[in-house]
């Protein structure tokens, strides 16, 4: 068998970006028949919000796990079984009749839709050089924001169509169409003839993860940043109809502009810090500077509560969105920068665990601020603007130089035919 063309890998990155399309279509078929199930099935606001809740605290946790998980089983195989329990979950919203049962259809697809990002950005660590991780990792990033353009385009022609249990039908099957592909077309790189070999197993404790600085700085940019997104992706429409009487006949256009730019933003983020590393750049300037650019285009957005209109807060919000991207596409990046490429998904996984747990707790906070504020933004905003300049100076301050982690393998498992990690490479 030949050594595959070099554009295999973006093969790889153009599977990771449709299943990560699906992975936010599945997740937000719900989110837009609301209302029709609330009608449909008497629920209270509060029966809605105990529904939603249970996907987001168990995607929190499923991170931990999953990531974890996904070191021990590899990519390919951990990709596959994450798909078939998020599809399968998705499906079953179609069937399902009592609150107890969306929920449960809710928790098992959060635990599914945790691997998404760490098992994608595994595979970009096995397949791409540090130099265009950054940007692959932007591309499938992307697909965050098609997916929330593309669900509310075709879930309400559906619903109106065949009916709202359909919705939930069609688009969870996208996820075994994903799976064909995947598994016909997905080997690691150290699988293919000429790659160099890795390790098959490994061990590291969490602990031993835990204790690194690096692990930490890819937990403050989770953390920090993490929380805004989740508040654009379910307040924005709140916050225009609040501000500006935007109402759902006319919110389309703002959020189709916002989520636009927010893909802009993903792939010219990624690709910056990697364009700067062949410029002769080192991994730590380039990615530094890429993530210092994201911050201070986002700073604007604190003043979006104070546009004179409609269109100057969705400007301003916009460019926060493509920032925000472009900041989470170089973040990602950072744990395959300073770990061997067995230890990135359970870094990405306690990463991920944060920023779900920071986005529920601020989620929480927002709603607390609006009823004693009377609805009043403007403090919100202002901690969205400044989150990501305090996260980028803490970032430095734990890695002034993005050292590589130095992980080896633990005794125990080493006695039992586990082989310690490589040394990884520098990066600066």
């Amino acid at each position: 068998m030949s050594r595959p063309r070099l554009g295999y890998r973006w093969t790889v990155c153009a599977l990771l970006f449709a299943v990560t399309t699906v992975n936010y279509m599945d997740r937000q078929v719900l989110g837009i028949l609301a209302p029709t199930l609330q009608r449909e099935l008497h629920w209270s606001e509060a029966s809605y919000g105990d529904v939603v809740s249970w996907f987001t605290f168990v995607y929190a946790f499923g991170f931990l796990v999953v990531g974890r998980w996904l070191d021990r089983v590899g990519v390919r195989r951990g990709f596959a079984v994450a798909v078939v329990a998020w599809s399968v979950a998705a499906i079953g919203h179609a069937f399902a009749r009592t609150t107890a049962g969306f929920s449960a259809a809710r928790a098992l697809l959060g635990l599914g839709e945790s691997a998404n990002f760490p098992g994608a950005i595994k595979a970009v660590a096995e397949w791409f050089p540090k130099k265009e991780r950054a940007l692959a990792t932007g591309i499938f990033n992307a697909g965050t924001n098609t997916g929330a353009i593309v669900t509310p385009l075709l879930v309400p022609w559906i619903t109106l169509t065949f009916g709202w249990r359909w919705a939930f039908i069609v688009t969870g099957s996208l996820g075994f169409l994903w799976l064909a592909l995947w598994l016909l077309l997905y080997r690691r790189a150290s699988d293919q003839p000429g790659e160099p070999a890795e390790p098959a197993h490994v061990e590291v404790p969490w602990i031993r993860l835990l204790g690194q600085r690096q692990t930490w700085a890819v937990v403050i940019g989770k953390l920090m940043a993490d929380p805004v997104w989740w508040f654009y992706l379910y307040w924005l429409p709140k916050f225009l109809d609040s501000t500006y009487g935007i109402r759902l006949s006319q919110v389309m256009a703002p959020l189709v502009v916002a989520y636009l730019a927010a893909d802009a933003g993903s792939v010219t983020g990624g690709w910056l810090s990697g364009w700067l590393i062949k410029r002769g750049w080192t991994v730590n300037r380039a990615r530094k500077t890429a993530m210092l650019c994201m911050a201070l285009a986002i700073v604007p957005t604190a003043l979006a509560p104070h546009a004179g209109g409609m269109w100057t807060a969705v400007l301003l919000v916009s460019v926060a969105l493509a920032a925000h991207q472009g900041w989470s596409a170089n973040v990602y990046t950072l744990a395959s920068d300073m770990f061997p490429r067995a230890a990135v998904a359970s870094v990405i996984g306690i990463g991920g665990f944060a920023g779900a747990m920071g986005g529920w707790l601020f989620q929480r906070a927002t709603g607390r601020i609006l009823d004693a504020t009377g609805n009043n933004y403007a403090p919100i905003f202002l901690v969205c603007g400044l989150a990501y300049v305090s996260a980028w100076t803490i970032i430095h301050f734990l890695v002034p130089d993005m050292q590589p982690a130095r992980l080896t393998a633990s005794p125990a498992p080493r006695a039992a035919g586990v082989t310690p990690f490589p040394a990884p490479e520098k990066t600066s």
